[in-house]
């Protein structure tokens, strides 16, 4: 039996993975990002360990999220979920940046940072990653002229970044990224064409499978095929640089094992 965290698994993949989970007999502690939230999320869930609440758009909330994490003990795995999509409007956190970066790509970096580390991370990702720009300027959208569907792509590509950038320093901790393809949840819409079971079966695979076979800081997608993949996040200074922005932006500084080329 292993112990695993799922963010984002009130509702979508990360409600659905946790139920497969939890069928197979696994402690699964849940997270949703309001009390109300969790309190129908663990009704609809039962034999769910725990559930944890903090909304991910605020770094003070994250880092009190981790801390919650680590009060449970070390977990086997930790999966990556929680998102904010694409077709949402613009909005600024308390800390002043997008709220789609906040979650999708800062949240991710935080709690892999301040978490004890657990035997894996699985980070999720998305296809939309290939027309992610690697440019770390203005990545809470300060500035720039709002692109949800370009920040969005970014966020996922952040993601796979992260993903390559812990394997790497953290060679005793299994760490992928995973494209769960377009799935017909609240996020993908009820018109999304790509099979939600092989999504969960990957991501079931990712969070307890055969580690030899999963390997690290590999890209997975879900529905098969061979789908492209960014050249950034295999950079090595692409990853450094991002470790760098988002310690500058949280204070969260990245404990690195391998020192950067």
């Amino acid at each position: 039996m292993a112990r695993i965290l799922i963010t984002g698994s009130s509702d979508g993949l990360g409600h659905n993975l946790a139920k497969s989970l939890i069928a197979q007999g696994h402690a699964v502690t849940l997270h949703a990002r309001s009390a109300e939230r969790a309190k129908e999320t663990m009704s609809k869930t039962p034999g769910a360990s725990s559930i944890l609440v903090a909304d991910l758009s605020s770094i003070a909330q994250t880092k009190k999220l981790a801390l919650e994490a680590n009060a449970i003990g070390v977990f086997d795995t930790v999966v990556h979920n929680a998102g904010v999509g694409y077709g949402q409007a613009f909005q600024r956190t308390e800390d002043g940046i997008a709220q789609l970066f906040a979650v999708n790509a800062l949240a991710p970096y935080i709690l892999t940072t301040l978490m004890e580390r657990p035997k894996r991370l699985v980070y999720v990702s998305s296809s939309l990653h290939t027309g992610g720009n690697e440019s770390m300027a203005d990545l809470g959208w300060r500035e720039k002229k709002w692109d949800g569907f370009q920040a969005y792509g970014d966020s996922k590509l952040l993601d796979l970044i992260l993903a390559l950038g812990v394997a790497r320093h953290w060679p005793k901790v299994s760490s992928n990224a995973v494209d769960p393809g377009w799935v017909k949840t609240k996020m993908g819409g009820s018109s999304a064409p790509d099979s939600l079971k092989k999504c969960d079966d990957m991501l079931v695979w990712l969070a307890t499978g055969d580690q030899k076979d999963i390997g690290s800081g590999k890209y997975y997608i879900a529905q098969g095929g061979k789908g492209g993949q960014h050249p950034a996040p295999s950079d090595q200074s692409v990853q450094e640089e991002f470790l760098r922005v988002c310690e500058e932006i949280s204070g969260v500084k990245f404990p690195t094992v391998v020192p950067p080329r």
